[in-house]
């Protein structure tokens, strides 16, 4: 198996695309390591753009972006911790005023934010502009934060679905950010970072 090979079976159009397991783990795992170049990334990215993914190939590449880094258990502070994506902005106005109301009401809430590419910033840009908070905070303090004072919004900074990073990165780069298929392996790698065990 190499990524060369990956990048051809995902060009063709039809079931015959279908990335298998082992194909998805082997190139997220390559390119985290650095063993596979971003221009080759790039190409499995546009013919997936292009191709789109099956719902199988989505949960693999769910699972194996999510476990690309540290896994969060939460499991000792809620069975139910809230969180909710931001599609970003200007205004950013749900998730700097929605989460805090939903903490208030008794729902733990853990959120991964990432810093915004384009030119309106994302929420912990904004977050990052008032004195005082801090957004880069190690694992333990999220989880004491969301234990003692019910939410925690933090940057994507910790080791946390690190490939979620990368290809929110690369897919805007390339021209993929309104990539259904990209967007929900995105969102959904996060939240497997941060499951209950």
């Amino acid at each position: 198996m190499d990524i060369n090979s990956i990048i051809a079976k995902k060009r063709i159009v039809g079931p015959k695309s279908e990335l298998d397991k082992d194909e998805i783990k082997y190139f997220v795992g390559k390119w985290m390591k650095g063993e596979i170049k971003d221009s080759q990334a790039a190409a499995l990215m546009s013919y997936i753009y292009t191709n789109g993914l099956t719902e199988d190939e989505i949960i693999r590449f769910v699972i194996e972006v999510g476990n690309s880094g540290d896994v969060l258990d939460m499991s000792e502070i809620s069975d139910n911790i809230v969180d909710k994506h931001s599609t970003g902005g200007v205004g950013d106005k749900v998730t700097l005023i929605l989460l805090p109301v939903i903490a208030a009401l008794g729902l733990p809430v853990a959120k991964i934010s990432s810093r915004g590419l384009g030119i309106s910033g994302g929420t912990i840009d904004k977050l990052a502009s008032i004195p005082g908070f801090t957004p880069n905070i190690s694992i333990q303090d999220m989880k004491d934060n969301v234990k003692n004072i019910g939410i925690s919004i933090v940057s994507q900074d910790l080791n946390l679905a690190p490939a979620e990073g990368k290809l929110y990165k690369l897919r805007n780069e390339i021209s993929c950010r309104d990539s259904i298929v990209l967007i929900a392996i995105s969102l959904m790698s996060l939240k497997v970072a941060t499951r209950k065990q």
